[in-house]
């Protein structure tokens, strides 16, 4: 079809002739009402941007040589994370001697993915890094909207 006829039906319909692929031989054009297509399309990049999930990593540092008050302490700053819906990466910092003992920490690591195992899985497993060693914990799956929930219910 010629751009002329194109546009004359464009303007008797009261709407717009957009050219849909340029590239195409020939380029290819469509009749539509242009700013109801860009309005719509706003609305459903906003949506899409509403259903996606920020995740946070959070941080817990111990040491190999914790106190089990101070281990109980810290167990608890990661079970909220997780409940909160967040990533925790758990590091222990060796120093001096401790670095000669990397076992002690990594038993360390794998009783607290243990304990806390009803809120959070492991997915990173303990690596060493220079005087750290680090782990990942992440919340099982819809962790934040259980949490909401209870909150709710409260």
């Amino acid at each position: 079809m010629r751009v002329e006829d194109a546009l004359r039906l464009a303007y008797d319909a009261d709407l717009d002739l957009v050219e849909v692929a340029p590239d195409a031989r020939p380029p290819v054009c469509k009749i539509m009402d242009y700013g109801k297509f860009k309005y719509e399309a706003a609305q459903k990049k906003r949506e899409s941007r509403r259903n996606q999930q920020m995740t946070v990593i959070k941080e817990q540092k111990l040491r190999p040589k914790i106190d089990d008050h101070d281990y109980e302490t810290k167990k608890g700053h990661v079970v909220r994370f997780l409940e909160a819906g967040s990533k925790v990466k758990v590091t222990i910092m060796f120093r001096g001697r401790e670095q000669s003992r990397p076992e002690l920490g990594f038993r360390l690591l794998q009783r607290l993915g243990n304990d806390v195992a009803e809120y959070g899985f492991v997915e990173t497993s303990a690596k060493q890094d220079g005087r750290n060693m680090t782990m990942v914990l992440a919340p099982h799956k819809g962790a934040k909207t259980r949490a909401k929930a209870q909150q709710s219910s409260e």
